[in-house]
């Protein structure tokens, strides 16, 4: 039997290489714009702005992290270089390589957040842009029994606001993660409480204008293209849409080129629908 093609091990693939080949780096994270223009050259200063806002959330001392979704191994790479103790959790084999290779000290598992089997104790557990993959009733409980006493948990990611309603009602939407007010209700139940906390979500919101641009850089290409193919070869034209037609759902064609030539997904929907908070919890005592 054939093997079944990865498309998301391949998409990684040719993402990172992109990333790397435009900043030098494999940051897979939202950058920060404050006093940044936007622009695709910036990229680099506004991820790296990110991490270091990030990394300034981390509590006094030298600590044993769990990188919980670790990305391609960057941030755990820094934290390294910091004098931390690292393990990263990665479910995607791909993603896991690149954390071996970049992350060079750091232990890799490869495997899901709720089958990780490893013991602790953790000064900290991280999460930076993995926490809305994750059920809250599932990773807040996991932490408490994976840190040390007086360990905390660091959390930057984005949450949905009351304006998102689903995605069966508004179709794709930029951002993601859960609903603040579930993630309020059930932090009150936890046992930890919020020491620190701060709303990014402007300075952040730019990344989704300058992704929508780079998808708008494809889709004039492809529209160029297929307008001269259509007046000099009219037959190869309707062959190739006929083609295309085979090969995607009328949906999918519809929201893919939606996706190249749109400009609905902007920073302002994105700021309507979405919280991004840097949030440090504690024990509850």
């Amino acid at each position: 039997m054939a093997q079944k093609i990865d498309t998301r091990a391949v998409g990684l693939d040719v993402g990172l290489a992109f990333i790397r080949w435009l900043t030098g780096a494999e940051n897979l994270h939202y950058g920060l714009w404050t006093g940044l223009e936007v622009t695709a050259g910036n990229l680099r200063a506004a991820q790296e702005a990110y991490t270091a806002k990030l990394l300034g959330y981390l509590p006094p001392g030298r600590l044993r992290i769990l990188d919980i979704g670790g990305g391609a191994g960057e941030t755990a790479r820094k934290l390294l270089a910091l004098g931390h103790e690292v393990e990263i959790v990665v479910p995607s084999a791909f993603l896991a390589a690149r954390c071996r290779d970049t992350a060079l000290g750091a232990v890799v598992h490869e495997c899901t957040f709720e089958d990780f089997a490893g013991k602790g104790p953790f000064d900290l557990c991280l999460f930076s842009e993995s926490f809305q993959y994750i059920a809250v009733t599932d990773s807040l409980p996991k932490c408490a029994a994976l840190l040390a006493p007086g360990g905390q948990v660091l959390i930057a990611d984005c949450f949905r606001t009351e304006a998102y309603t689903g995605r069966a009602a508004q179709g794709p939407q930029p951002g993601g993660g859960h609903h603040l007010s579930h993630f309020r209700t059930v932090l009150d139940q936890s046992a930890f409480v919020v020491v620190a906390e701060e709303d990014i979500t402007d300075a952040v919101a730019p990344s989704i204008d300058l992704e929508q641009q780079f998808f708008n850089v494809i889709g004039h290409g492809v529209t160029r293209v297929s307008k001269e193919i259509r007046a000099s070869k009219p037959a190869v034209h309707w062959a190739l849409c006929r083609l295309t037609g085979l090969l995607l759902p009328e949906k999918r064609h519809r929201n893919l080129m939606q996706r190249l030539t749109g400009t609905d997904r902007n920073a302002a929907v994105f700021q309507r629908l979405n919280r991004y908070l840097m949030l440090r919890l504690a024990r509850n005592v």
